[in-house]
């Protein structure tokens, strides 16, 4: 019986070099320097749907706990297992199980020679064997907070707060003193962030993320009162959101643009949702328009807002990070929509965004590939596009943009 158009999708896919556009791993040391068993594949967001089924926030501290008996933490995580084991944040999990570890399921009979079979691989080399050799990734964007990692695998995207948002005096003279730089004037520490964004960059650092919320206007007056509030001590810390952090912020945005470095800006899905939705950005977004913006997560659940900032914003890219595993139905909706408001070259379709459990970032591919391949073999099946045409797009999407995008 001849493959499907799908089924051949899926495999010219899985030939494709990767850029992973958003990962948390830490460099490889962390990894092999701490004991895994089976609960480090459901550590993470999985931690999420258990806690969402009703396991006790301080229950999950005890299954992630490696110097407690691995059988107490099985009879602790068993019942929960059974709650999320069709979801796909777990789908991940039983992937990685099955392809480096040889288990066709997790459970019971399944738990104790898995976590053997993965603390026996837990060694130096396990990130390019899962990374390189099986996802075949040539690139992964890691916000981390660091910059140590060794080889040319990873490429660093820092926190955009380090250096922009500043709320207390000794604050601000920290991040100087770590420059060996001493604050007196705000523009003094313009000059401080401008100094650190090199640094930073010299190291490999390719780009800052940035938290989407009602962000007000820059006005370096009202910045200024602020900064001297905090420098004569009339202020000990300002409020989370004040005018100090959005002409910071602003100034910082002007940098990346100058420095030709990527802005990615989280947005939806985590927490109160509500508060980091991503149309607050639409006013920053026109502000400044020579800056480049990597909108992640989709915004989910706001997608269609998403696509349609996309359509409009020429400074403004879409990633796909994370989405895959929140729900591959929703990605796949979305997504067949964005063909029809997106040019092709604005979107990314991949980033595991793990921070521990590395062997479910294969997972994670294997539902990113399902997901833009069914996607895309609808397309082809209704005349849209050849399959020559899809797989084109696709390597675009998983490679091609992010490359350009990020001055890989």
């Amino acid at each position: 019986m001849p493959a499907s158009i799908y089924e051949r999708l899926v495999s010219a896919f899985s030939d494709f070099e990767i850029i992973d556009t958003h990962e948390h791993l830490p460099p490889e040391k962390v990894r092999v320097a701490r004991k895994v068993d089976v609960f480090t594949l459901f550590g993470h967001y999985t931690r999420e749907d258990l806690v969402s089924a009703g396991l006790s926030p301080a229950d999950y501290v005890r299954i992630q706990d490696p110097e407690l008996p691995l059988e107490y933490r099985w009879q602790l995580f068993a019942p929960y297992l059974e709650h999320i084991r069709y979801g796909s944040y777990a789908r991940p999990a039983f992937i990685a199980a099955k392809e480096f570890y040889g288990f066709d399921t997790i459970d019971e009979k399944t738990f104790i020679p898995l976590s053997e079979a993965m603390q026996k691989a837990n060694k130096p080399g396990i990130y390019h064997r899962v990374l390189r050799e099986k996802c075949k990734i040539w690139k992964a964007l890691t916000c981390e907070g660091r910059t140590d990692y060794e080889g040319d695998l990873f490429a660093p995207v820092m926190w955009m707060h380090r250096l922009a948002e500043i709320r207390t005096w000794d604050k601000m003279q920290l991040r100087a003193a770590e420059l060996n730089e001493r604050v007196n004037t705000l523009d003094d520490y313009l000059q401080v962030m401008e100094k650190g964004l090199l640094d930073w960059k010299a190291q490999g650092v390719v780009g800052f993320k940035m938290t989407s919320r009602a962000f007000g206007q820059p006005n370096r007056a009202e910045a200024f009162s602020a900064f001297e509030r905090l420098r004569t001590g009339a202020e000990k810390e300002l409020p989370e959101l004040n005018p100090l952090w959005d002409f910071l912020l602003d100034e910082m945005l002007k940098l990346c643009a100058k420095h030709d470095l990527t802005v990615a800006v989280h947005a939806g899905v985590w927490g109160d949702f509500r508060t980091i939705e991503p149309t607050q950005m639409i006013p920053i977004f026109q502000r400044r328009p020579e800056t480049r913006f990597d909108l992640y997560h989709a915004g989910m659940p706001y997608v269609r807002e998403t696509g349609v900032i996309g359509k409009n914003f020429p400074n403004v890219w879409l990633n796909l990070c994370w989405d895959h595993i929140v729900s591959p139905k929703m990605t796949c909706s979305f997504l067949d929509e964005w063909l029809d408001l997106v040019p092709t070259n604005k979107i990314f379709a991949f980033g595991g965004d793990y921070i521990r459990p590395v062997e479910k970032v294969y997972g994670h591919l294997v539902m990113a590939r399902e997901n833009i391949a069914k996607v895309l073999a609808g397309r082809v099946e209704e005349g849209l596009m050849s399959e020559e045409e899809a797989v084109a797009v696709a390597k675009k999407w998983f490679y091609d943009n992010p490359k350009a995008v990020y001055r890989l």
